[in-house]
């Protein structure tokens, strides 16, 4: 939000204003709905691929490093412009009231924000949110005030002074401000260079998206409609501080020119976010490229406070350059642009990332509307810059051409990489590459559970077997196999037959003592583990065997079995149990547990399951002879298994409870 609001407002409407007249605020409402597709596009490949670099890394991984090196360039350039655009406007504020040089003060401002994104992102982030509150609140009031002021006039009169001609320079003119105007809402997708950094990407990137986009159309059209309804046309289409000339006209009931005050403290704080936004979210994407060999490592390094401090001081220097040499329209202009290019692109993306077939591309949020959504995106994009003129298409294909340059002079003899498109084209019989496809893989493993995949739930239910012999590992397999049997309905002969074909492929994870064999089958419904505890080890059956020293020292083997038609869920949860694993006190734990209860334990989260005794624990007195859906339990909690005479019971609501039942309740820390 703090990276929309600020020129786009305070600075754009005069002068797009002065190419479509009256119609300015259709403009920035219409422009809201040309950036929708790109916004739900990189909201999907943000949860895919939660990793700095944003377009870049997108574009890279989804059509091979040329493009992504047109993206990754091309994407900072558009938000150093945009951020320029801002700390010029910020200065045309302040000099309502004081005398100082635009350019210097617009300079001086980056070197702080420089300094302050250098320090970190935690820190810039908690002087985004001060920032982008004292703007909202001020522009409530202006808008409230302004709609009560319009009111007070009468709405017929108003409309008939101000809108007419509606669309004082035609259809043309009107499309070419849509397109102009789309800068205002380039900030929009600026999270998805920093989504690593972001907690639970999967609601948050799309939720915090769509309150941002929804929150900017609104305050922009009725803003905008307010600028036109009272300023006089031919003031309002030169004027670089319309939302004050605007204010001092109805605001005049506050002491002292409050009104005006209270502007210019909003445009500052809107200005100063974005330009703190864009260095933030900017620098992030020499890091993402340097990363990958595209330019060079020096943008990749980390300083003293664990930021980019070279891609950051860069990225300000580039601004500073664009202060000075280029004239705001200009500026304007030439970030819509380019931004509009990349949004196209970032709709092809998705298609090709949904249309390869990689098992690892798991997102947590889908686009709807696919492919629909991102092919009425691209054509839309590429069609506004059309309509921009020739300066607009003549600076695009002017920063691809620079930029494929750049990529057959210094990448393409460093970088030996393709995109998920290949994947696409084998299809068609072309050849195709892994490498997406097992970086994707990693993500899944690396970033946590989703809601959905139940982990906790699966171990609380998980079946046990105790083998106190050393058996060998194709034994194991069999006895397994009968087990799982029984809760996944699936043949025994069938899933022997497809473990064993795993582990012959070399695809079992062994590691501080732990065996993970896994497999996904087609036609389960969820996803099922079997703990087994083996005190003496396990062994092959034929020997010698590479794998034979390492299955000796293992105590512990948990059987994975997942659906097939979910390959992100199988990932997730193979690598949430092998982050248990790999704590050096579980096997201590594992091997010290003194029953069922006390192995699923270790490898549950202790605040997210308890065990509990009917009529024995503290409160479960009047428990015994009720059923499960009779307790008062809080909404966040499952009770996952019942244990009884030795039987695992898989409760439903139904289930009656017996003293002396053994319950394994799991959910949300607070309400364990």
């Amino acid at each position: 939000t703090g990276a929309m609001f600020s020129s786009g407002f305070f600075l754009l409407p005069g002068l797009a204003a002065a190419q479509t007249g009256p119609s300015v605020a259709l403009a920035y409402l219409v422009s809201a709905f040309f950036i929708l597709p790109a916004m739900l596009s990189v909201a999907e490949l943000c949860t895919a691929m939660p990793k700095a670099g944003g377009a870049y890394y997108f574009l890279d991984r989804a059509m091979g490093p040329l493009m992504g090196t047109v993206g990754g360039l091309g994407t900072w350039l558009a938000l150093i412009l945009k951020s320029a655009f801002a700390l010029v406007g910020l200065g045309a504020y302040l000099a309502l009231y004081v005398d100082v040089p635009i350019e210097p003060l617009a300079l001086s401002l980056a070197v702080l924000f420089t300094g302050v994104n250098i320090v970190g992102a935690k820190k810039s982030g908690g002087l985004q949110r001060v920032l982008v509150v004292v703007l909202l609140a001020v522009l409530a009031l202006f808008v409230v005030q302004g709609l009560a002021e319009i009111a007070s006039q009468g709405l017929v009169e108003v409309t008939r002074e101000r809108f007419d001609p509606f669309f004082a320079f035609g259809a043309t003119g009107f499309l070419s401000t849509v397109g102009f105007v789309f800068v205002s809402y380039a900030g929009l997708t600026g999270v998805a260079s920093v989504a690593e950094e972001v907690r639970d990407p999967d609601r948050n990137i799309p939720l915090g998206m769509i309150l941002s986009l929804v929150t900017a159309a609104v305050f922009y059209t009725v803003g905008v409609y307010i600028l036109v309804a009272v300023l006089p046309p031919e003031h309002l289409r030169t004027d670089l501080t319309p939302v004050a000339s605007a204010a001092a006209t109805f605001s005049d009931w506050l002491p002292g020119g409050a009104g005006v005050i209270l502007i210019v403290i909003a445009a500052i704080a809107a200005f100063a976010s974005t330009g703190n936004a864009g260095i933030l979210s900017a620098s992030r994407f020499p890091l993402a490229m340097a990363r990958d060999r595209l330019i060079s490592a020096r943008f990749g390094t980390l300083g003293r406070f664990r930021t980019p401090t070279f891609s950051i001081v860069a990225t300000a220097g580039l601004i500073a350059a664009a202060i000075l040499l280029l004239d705001v329209a200009s500026i304007a202009k030439l970030a819509s642009a380019f931004q509009l290019l990349l949004f196209a692109l970032l709709n092809v993306a998705v298609v090709i990332m949904r249309e390869s077939g990689i098992e690892g591309y798991d997102p947590g949020f889908r686009s709807p509307f696919y492919p629909w959504m991102q092919i009425v995106g691209g054509l839309a994009s590429l069609g506004l810059i059309a309509e921009m003129g020739e300066l607009a298409i003549a600076f695009s294909l002017g920063l691809v051409g620079l930029t494929l340059v750049w990529y057959f002079v210094y990448v393409h003899v460093r970088v030996d990489r393709a995109g998920a498109i290949f994947h696409v084209l084998a299809r068609l019989g072309i050849r195709r590459t892994e490498g997406v496809d097992l970086e994707l893989r990693a993500f899944l493993r690396e970033q946590g559970l989703r809601e959905k995949d139940s982990y906790d739930e699966v171990v609380a239910r998980a079946p046990v077997m105790e083998v106190p012999e050393a058996r060998p590992l194709e034994e194991l397999i069999g006895m397994a196999a009968a087990l799982l049997e029984q809760r996944t309905g699936i043949a025994a002969e069938e899933l022997e037959s497809r473990l064993r074909a795993e582990v012959v492929a070399g695809l079992l994870p062994v590691a501080r003592g732990a065996a993970l064999p896994h497999v996904r089958m087609p036609g389960l419904r969820r996803p099922v583990i079997l703990l087994m505890r083996c005190p003496a080890g396990v062994r092959l059956a034929r020997e010698p065997e590479p794998l034979a020293d390492e299955l000796s020292q293992v105590r512990a083997v948990f059987f994975l079995v997942t659906p097939e038609d979910r390959p992100g869920q199988h990932l997730r949860l193979l690598g949430h149990l092998a982050s248990h694993v790999d704590d050096p006190a579980f096997q201590g734990r594992w091997m010290a547990a003194r029953d069922e209860a006390e192995l699923r334990a270790t490898l549950l989260q202790e605040d997210r399951a308890v065990i509990l005794r009917v009529g024995e624990s503290p409160g479960t007195d009047l428990w015994a002879g009720q059923t499960i859906q009779e307790l008062e339990l809080p909404p966040e909690t499952l009770v996952a298994l019942v244990r009884r005479d030795g039987e695992a019971i898989i409760p439903g609501g139904a289930t009656l409870l017996l003293r002396g039942d053994r319950l394994t309740v799991i959910g949300e820390p607070e309400a364990i």
